[in-house]
């Protein structure tokens, strides 16, 4: 048994999801905010001829904003199972505040910067990270950067992730789409690699147990991903505190467009948006235009000057098309190593 059902929220009709959307649009004034309020019940049942029965249900709500025009841009987003832990407005405040410190950008030279990364830019990279690294089938077929690392050490010390599908914080789930129970995995201890994730057929071919991560058969090509990840916190009270650690550098809102470059050294890329700035003696200052970013995770985690004990969820409806809600829970960052490698289009719509 697992929390994630949440009455309230499965009852929602369109008309109380406009009004949600509402308060975020009227919170933002005579900002244009763009955006969406989501929510939903999801039911799952697995039936075997073999004898097993499962059945879940579990709802879901996010809201995403974008107060944005010419030159300015800012972003927020909630996620909760339980739509009362939601507050559109305040979410619609939060890109309000940061749209409007981004008129004005300026560039910056392409190199290595010490930065600060939010709670979405965390959660963004993560997630693309682990379509790799933390895959069973991308350690079978030799493409994932933990391929003969299993034990060693990959990240900093301050680094830990848990996948804890049973996490009330998160977006629980009793079993995956095989009927596994799913149960917390350790997948980073201290920064020593753990374990990745597995389901039946891989677990099979790898000579190990499933971990309960098999994904519907729609997308179970993509092998096994963790879906439910929670970065351990750190001592910083906020990004404020982060800023002064890092003295000279950028902070970060949040990272689009990622791709992979090289899953087998965790290399990712994607542009900035919606909030990038210049830190000066240890203040955030100047707003930067876009940038085009690339990074290697595990470099970028074995240099980690601290993590703030506040912790957010940053969910997703979707998964590949499957109405499928998973979040992420993590804290901000400050590292030492981001390597801007070019620049983009300013701030705005």
């Amino acid at each position: 048994a697992v929390d994630g059902d949440d009455e309230e929220t499965a009852a929602l009709t369109s008309a109380e999801q406009a009004r949600l959307a509402t308060a975020a649009i009227a919170a933002a004034g005579s900002t244009p905010l763009y955006g969406f309020f989501t929510s939903a019940v999801v039911e799952l049942a697995i039936a075997s001829t073999t004898g097993l029965r499962a059945a879940q249900r579990f709802t879901d709500a996010t809201v995403v904003t974008l107060a944005a025009e010419d030159e300015a841009s800012g972003y927020a987003e909630r996620s909760a199972w339980r739509v009362s832990a939601l507050d559109p407005a305040e979410a619609a405040r939060e890109a309000l505040e940061k749209a409007g410190r981004t008129r004005g950008a300026g560039e910056i030279e392409p190199g290595r910067y010490a930065a600060v990364l939010e709670i979405y830019a965390v959660a963004d990279l993560l997630r693309y990270f682990a379509l790799h690294a933390f895959n069973g089938q991308a350690l079978l077929d030799g493409s994932s950067c933990l391929v003969d690392r299993i034990g060693e050490q990959v990240f900093g010390e301050q680094i830990s992730i848990v996948d804890d599908p049973l996490d009330p914080a998160g977006l629980p789930k009793a079993f995956d789409f095989e009927g596994t129970p799913k149960r917390p995995l350790t997948l980073v201890d201290n920064g020593v690699a753990r374990n990745v994730t597995w389901d039946r057929l891989r677990a099979r071919r790898g000579n190990t147990e499933s971990t309960g991560h098999a994904l519907p058969t729609s997308v179970r090509g993509f092998g096994c991903v963790p879906l439910n990840m929670a970065l351990a916190p750190g001592e910083a009270e906020s990004t404020d505190a982060l800023a002064e650690l890092v003295g000279d550098g950028v902070h970060v809102t949040r990272i689009d467009y990622v791709n992979i470059v090289d899953p087998r050294a965790g290399i990712l890329t994607g542009m900035t948006r919606d909030g990038t700035f210049r830190i000066r003696g240890g203040r955030i200052a100047e707003p930067l235009v876009n940038l085009r970013v690339t990074v290697s995770i595990p470099e970028l985690l074995s240099h980690v000057l601290s993590l703030t004990r506040h912790r957010r969820l940053a969910g997703q409806a979707e998964f590949y098309g499957e109405r499928y809600p998973i979040g992420l829970l993590v804290p901000a960052l400050a590292t030492t190593h981001l390597d801007v490698i070019g620049t983009g289009s300013r701030p705005g719509i």
